[in-house]
């Protein structure tokens, strides 16, 4: 059985980690890694690929940057020599960036099975470039690999067969359960390095949504730093953002604390400690509902609803003054910490692999 994994952006790394350690532990199982090389900054690749233990990729396709229609065609006319050569039993695919979307094109026009982790979720907003991606890659994929019941509810109302359908909980948790321990032992000199105090809240900003716009930009930064007047927040800023930033000359980030992008690691401890996050991530919104660390969301709707039914997350889209307002109610002692979702448990991958076992590819 070869089964060959697909990445492109960061959060495919900490998903892809665990499941091929799961499927190294099954005898028989062949594993290819490509990475396309939609990321491509050494911050935001090289260094997780160390933290998170995955091996050098065995294929890097270095498409790089572009629109999203051309960063698209490019990794399908790159990735469709790989599968044709390769010729793989199950091409595994992640999340909902262009890179996943764009290799389960290919394999569905060349008739090879495809698995979609983290499949099933839907903001219901179409003008996110990562939805398309999802619903499409869900249309066209043999195994849905589901991190939630609320996701098996949107496929089942997209009318697909229940046979495709497999709740294996979240695989982002498999990685921070099992990288946490490490988290720790480094928060002494990751606080240290920052000059954090015993109270701080973490910042991250990414989307084209939030940081493309300038007078967006602007103010959000200036809510920003009326927030680091209540509680001082650190800022690792994304390479996007940074970049938007230096063209509006709002570089002037008084009241933050502004860093370089941190490897996995240490941005864990730092969640781990926070005393709140602010975020436009997807990703970040899970790990701080297992963390029952308030979150407060950047953002007027989520893909991932049980981080806000169930877990420590708030959707403040646009209205900044309610970020001041939840900040407070956060440091008074009155934030949201939620509970962790069913299967949340750092073992979905494990059931990814027992999925795959069972269809005897």
């Amino acid at each position: 059985m070869h089964i060959l994994h697909v990445v492109g952006a960061r959060p495919n790394f900490m998903k892809a980690a665990p499941v091929m350690s799961a499927l190294t532990a099954r005898a028989g199982a062949v594993q290819t890694l490509v990475h396309t090389g939609q990321h491509y900054d050494a911050n935001m690749s090289q260094v997780f690929f160390g933290e998170l233990g995955l091996p050098t990729p065995d294929v890097n396709l270095g498409v790089g940057s572009g629109s999203h229609a051309a960063q698209t065609a490019e990794v399908m006319r790159r990735f469709e020599t790989i599968v044709l050569d390769r010729k793989p039993d199950l091409v595994l695919v992640y999340g909902d960036v262009n890179s996943t979307l764009a290799a389960g094109l290919v394999c569905a026009k060349l008739t090879v099975p495809v698995g979609h982790v983290e499949a099933g979720l839907r903001s219901f907003d179409r003008t996110m470039p990562e939805e398309i991606n999802r619903a499409l890659t869900d249309r066209i994929a043999d195994f849905l690999f589901t991190p939630s019941s609320d996701a098996d509810e949107n496929l089942r109302r997209e009318a697909i067969g229940a046979n495709r359908i497999h709740c294996v909980g979240n695989v982002m948790i498999d990685t921070l359960v099992r990288l946490l321990p490490r988290a720790m032992d480094r928060w002494a000199a990751v606080r240290e390095r920052l000059g954090l105090p015993e109270k701080f809240g973490l910042v991250t900003l990414h989307r084209p949504s939030n940081v493309d716009h300038p007078a967006k930009l602007r103010a959000l930064v200036d809510a920003l730093k009326k927030t680091g007047s209540i509680l001082p927040l650190v800022f690792p800023v994304h390479p996007r953002t940074s970049r938007q930033l230096t063209e509006l000359r709002t570089s002037d980030v008084t009241g933050l604390r502004v860093t370089d992008p941190l490897g996995y690691i240490e941005f864990l401890a730092l969640q781990r400690h926070a005393t709140l996050v602010v975020t436009d991530s997807g990703g970040i919104q899970e790990e701080t509902t297992f963390l029952h660390v308030p979150c407060l969301t950047i953002r007027p709707n989520t893909e991932r609803p049980a981080t806000v039914t169930l877990g420590s997350n708030i959707l403040i889209g646009d209205d900044f003054e309610r970020l001041q307002k939840e900040v407070q109610r956060v440091v008074t002692g009155r934030g949201k910490t939620g509970q962790v979702p069913p299967l949340w448990d750092g073992h979905a991958a494990e059931r990814i692999a027992d999925v795959i076992v069972r269809a005897g590819l």
